[in-house]
């Protein structure tokens, strides 16, 4: 299976251009799921409630998640981005999942980050699981990885894949990432953005870059640079994420010891 990220730098606001932008870059790609950050196209540093309801977009029906449609069709591959959701007087932080056969689902961000409490909802989606044929992803999105609860969740419910469109301004993350895989033995894409943002006298917020596929074992198989624009694919099994075994006595998740955990 080809998975693998889109690491780019979106400029704040101009969703049709970055959208444009993606998908030139998207068509050099060949993979069966592809993951892009979080807020891909909006950007990522608002500085009004009024701003966010004016690049939020209803899910399915909006220009992102139209465009991801699109392409997904064309190439015949699964995509997670994340876009700022509108659903009546509510504005999340979400991530889509499309594909070859259109729709998959939406996830809302379950741990706001920093501003983000003042201008989005917190999720009510729980973590859900979806079967893509060749493998079963989960979506978290950025600060999530800060809650172990947030991967356990999804290996728990079955998911080989973690995509996790994201936003990273904190250095832990990438380093995490490997233990989040290794104590749930699942695969990570992890896709950042580049660049930054100082809007309307905020402080200016630093993007990390460092996207990743991580191995079940905790094994790095790439990693992109800290400030580049970044397409890559690699060649994972994703049933290696489905052998919970760590010794011939001990099982992962059969091991677990439930109600001593309350």
């Amino acid at each position: 299976m080809r998975v693998g990220y889109y690491q780019n730098n979106p400029e704040f606001g101009k969703v049709a251009e970055n959208l444009d932008r993606m998908t030139a870059k998207l068509e050099e790609a060949e993979a069966d799921l592809l993951v892009l950050p979080e807020l891909c196209a909006s950007g990522y540093q608002f500085v009004s409630q009024e701003e966010v309801r004016s690049l939020a977009e209803p899910v399915p029906d909006g220009p992102t998640t139209k465009r991801l449609l699109d392409i997904a069709g064309r190439k015949r591959m699964v995509i997670v981005a994340g876009l700022p959701e509108r659903a009546g007087s509510a504005c999340y932080n979400s991530a889509v999942a499309v594909g070859p056969r259109g729709f998959i689902g939406c996830y809302r961000k379950t741990h706001l980050f920093f501003e983000e409490t003042l201008y989005f909802t917190p999720g009510d989606t729980g973590f859900h699981v979806w079967d893509i044929g060749q493998a079963k992803i989960g979506v978290m999105i950025c600060f999530d990885w800060y809650y172990p609860e947030a991967a356990r969740t999804l290996a728990l419910k079955g998911a080989d894949i973690l995509c996790h469109p994201s936003n990273l301004v904190l250095p832990n993350c990438p380093d995490s990432m490997p233990v989040r895989c290794l104590e749930n033995r699942v695969f990570a894409v992890t896709c950042n953005r580049t660049g930054g943002e100082a809007r309307g006298g905020k402080d200016r917020l630093t993007y990390i870059g460092n996207s990743e596929v991580v191995t079940p074992r905790g094994a790095i198989l790439h990693r992109a640079p800290r400030d580049q624009e970044e397409l890559c694919v690699v060649e994972i099994d994703p049933a290696e994420a489905r052998n919970k075994s760590v010794t011939p006595y001990n099982d992962l998740l059969r091991d677990r010891r439930e109600a001593l955990y309350k």
